[in-house]
């Protein structure tokens, strides 16, 4: 499946908004067919042992419940499990892997400059760093560009994107490693590990992060509510 950029001319995504699901479908680039999330064997990459995130388990079960509105289609896992092991280039293009972020809740999002879906999810993104960025959370946005590496930056400042750190991936690697893991079927994909470094939520598709439903569910992962 080609990962080829759009070529048209949407109008703000900003100031622009569809159902989730119906810009998704409209805009997303699919990628080969993945398989099932927790069916898979995942590389830690020094983040989480399997038997260490058993005790993820009851913080799990306590979200599962706050899956809902805007979340819907946010799938909370029933065992939480090490997400596999990707790297991605920092804001100064330091190394970076989901390990150097163990003891923060992180929000992993994939998105790139040519995904309208993603676009749209990047104000709201950035408004969830504000609220709770800090030593405990993080967003951590991938930009999974392939082409033109200033475009994305130019994007995020010329939106008015200022609390979300610059991490990306122009290699386009943590896009395949996700897809074989069946993490991506499309962009954008988010997935929420735990300050022990599990995996505890995964989205296959766009979502209002900066929604009551999500503010709520963060809030909780983070033991705030």
């Amino acid at each position: 499946m080609s990962n080829a950029p759009e070529t048209s001319n949407a109008s703000d995504p900003v100031k622009t908004r569809s159902r989730p699901w119906v810009a998704g479908l409209a805009a997303v680039a699919l990628l080969a067919g993945g398989a099932a999330w927790y069916g898979l064997s995942h590389d830690g990459a020094g983040i989480a042992q399997a038997g260490e995130c058993r005790a993820s388990n009851a913080a799990a079960d306590n979200l599962k419940p706050l899956a809902k509105g805007e979340l819907a289609a946010l799938g909370v896992s029933s065992a939480p499990k090490p997400p596999p092991g990707i790297s991605f280039a920092g804001s100064d293009g330091q190394a970076l892997s989901l390990a150097d972020f163990k003891g923060k809740t992180i929000l992993v999002n994939l998105w790139a400059t040519w995904c309208v879906p993603c676009r749209q999810e990047m104000p709201a993104l950035d408004k969830l760093q504000a609220e709770f960025g800090g030593g405990d959370f993080q967003v951590v946005a991938i930009n999974v560009d392939t082409r033109n590496p200033d475009k994305p930056r130019a994007w995020l400042q010329d939106n008015g994107i200022r609390n979300l750190a610059y991490y990306a991936d122009p290699s386009g690697k943590v896009l395949q490693t996700l897809q074989k893991t069946g993490h991506v079927v499309g962009l954008p994909t988010t997935f929420i590990v735990d300050a022990t470094g599990c995996e505890i939520a995964l989205l296959k598709g766009p979502a209002e992060w900066a929604s009551p439903d999500a503010i709520a569910f963060v809030r909780t992962a983070l033991g705030r509510s």
